[in-house]
């Protein structure tokens, strides 16, 4: 099955969809034959500033928020798949605003789910983040929490048809808010860059790498697995080297210190979730602990796939040199 032919004459709801990620997946979505996009979000200037920028009759704006479990249910009612990305991000913010990540983060995912499971959608799919797995700060706590919930949702949905499962990924290249634009604004203007460990390592994601992973996740997943792409990590003084060369300017890296919530590596597959993957060639697939007490569940992407043997997925331990930088910044 191809990818995109999922979509054909389909009825999508995307959440959180009006950011930089979100637009990807339009714009990827809008190339298939899907029937309707809905798009939900309760930011009403970026739902205008979306409908100037893409012109296409088959988009509903759905001005909502994720934390109204009936405004949930009245967007989600007569589609058929569900990509859940709505979330509080910031690290910052979420580690000074606890509660708020919590009625977001987790009580918005719930809500998303039970409409799920009321209105008998085909595939509902959870965006995750590499801050979920062994977290340190309240948004990668309040994102593992998510994963769980879509993740046994899936055992615990009864006769429901609903097909639950997440995908996993690192930074996001020139996304809102991301590293890069900032680095760049910075050298532009031949101000310090801000950096807040020398040793600092990340991984990186294309937008249409993430979407490609969105849409693998839903034509394969059985149910209950997180989906993860193969990824290349890179310290973050070498980014900005990179990227200093090719403005042709000078970096000047100013140290400020870690800030509350931050790690110095990120990881995507801890130890025991990596005793637990398989891996084909492009992704990882962890399935849920809970598999082991059922029976019959059947994985369309298992017979293509094979235990991984790595036993950590972390940031520090996949580097790329300088030019492969130079090559995914192009």
């Amino acid at each position: 099955m191809k990818n995109d032919s999922i979509f054909k004459d389909k009825v999508v709801l995307i959440t959180g969809v009006t950011g930089f990620v979100g637009q990807a997946i339009i714009n990827t979505l809008l190339k298939t034959e899907v029937k309707t996009i809905r798009v939900f979000s309760r930011d009403e200037v970026k739902h205008f500033k979306m409908q100037e920028k893409i012109k296409d009759s088959r988009l509903r704006y759905l001005v909502g928020d994720v934390r109204d479990s009936e405004r949930v249910l009245q967007a989600v009612r007569g589609a058929d798949i569900v990509i859940h990305a709505a979330a509080m991000k910031r690290i910052d913010m979420v580690e000074y605003n606890i509660t708020e990540g919590i009625k977001t983060n987790v009580l918005g995912t719930m809500n998303v789910v039970k409409a799920c499971m009321e209105s008998g959608i085909e595939r509902a799919l959870l965006i995750s983040t590499d801050k979920a797995c062994m977290p340190i700060n309240s948004y990668g706590a309040t994102k593992l929490l998510a994963e769980r919930i879509f993740i046994e949702s899936n055992y615990s949905k009864g006769k429901c048809p609903t097909v639950f499962s997440a995908v996993r990924y690192g930074n996001v290249l020139e996304s809102t808010g991301s590293i890069i634009p900032i680095f760049k604004e910075k050298l532009s203007k031949n101000l310090p860059v801000p950096l807040t460990n020398r040793e600092m390592t990340r991984f990186l994601i294309t937008s249409q790498k993430a979407v490609d992973l969105i849409f693998a996740a839903l034509v394969k997943s059985g149910g209950g697995e997180i989906f993860i792409p193969k990824l290349k990590s890179a310290k973050i003084t070498d980014i900005i080297d990179t990227l200093a060369t090719k403005m042709g300017c000078r970096a000047n890296i100013e140290n400020i210190g870690i800030r509350p919530g931050e790690k110095i590596h990120e990881a995507l597959m801890n130890d025991d979730e990596c005793r637990r993957a398989y891996e084909t060639d492009e992704h990882f697939i962890i399935p849920s602990r809970i598999e082991e007490y059922q029976k019959g569940i059947n994985y369309p992407w298992k017979e293509k796939a094979k235990p991984t043997k790595i036993t950590c997925y972390s940031s520090n331990d996949f580097l790329m040199a300088k030019k492969e930088i130079g090559e995914i910044l192009e």
